[in-house]
């Protein structure tokens, strides 16, 4: 189980991440539009290099910025929430990932989730990106079909993936509480 009342979530980022801004985040990932954070401090830390990268290319850091940091957080109350937790990377997460990173897939799909104010499940990172990728191109045979989902599914190596929690609305974000941060150095090859 992911979402448990108490335990430390985990943001990394180019900043310290106090109050989250929804305003801020991009679509197209995962789970949709939200503030993204997981159980796991090491996942988090390997996405501070990627956050450092995106702030240089988009103009929020100049010059050698290469520390980054591990935002903590926690939820102690899920009352008044809607909530989904998928129990795995099943066919049912596969669409949904499909759905929020390409709308024009399963756009049923994306109606289905938008009720939803905290969304958590495994993640599709780095090292699945290639497999989801191909399985949206068409190349496991037709999207949604059985036997691509089947293809794409036992590629992904489900029990290996970690996880993520997407915070979904202003009504989740207001009862995400932010414990502390730790600074990292991030080493960058030149």
């Amino acid at each position: 189980m992911i979402l448990e009342e108490g335990k430390n979530w985990y943001h990394g980022s180019y900043a310290i991440v106090e109050k989250p801004d929804l305003a801020l985040c991009m679509p197209g990932k995962d789970f949709g539009l939200g503030f993204y954070v997981t159980t796991e401090a090491k996942q988090a830390e390997r996405f501070i290099k990627s956050s450092i990268g995106k702030a240089k290319k988009n103009g929020y850091l100049v010059g050698d910025a290469s520390n980054g940091y591990l935002n903590i957080y926690t939820m102690t109350d899920f009352k008044d929430l809607e909530v989904y937790e998928f129990a795995t990377a099943d066919r049912e997460w596969l669409h949904c990932v499909a759905a929020h990173r390409r709308s024009q897939l399963f756009k049923d799909e994306i109606k289905k989730w938008e009720k939803y104010d905290i969304i958590a499940g495994k993640i599709a990172d780095d090292t699945t990106n290639q497999v989801i990728t191909a399985y949206m191109e068409g190349l496991y045979g037709e999207v949604g079909s059985e036997r691509a989902d089947e293809i794409a599914i036992g590629l992904l190596l489900p029990d290996k993936l970690t996880n993520q929690i997407c915070i979904r609305t202003e009504k989740a974000m207001n009862k995400l509480s932010f414990i502390d941060y730790k600074e990292q150095i991030i080493n960058e090859r030149r």
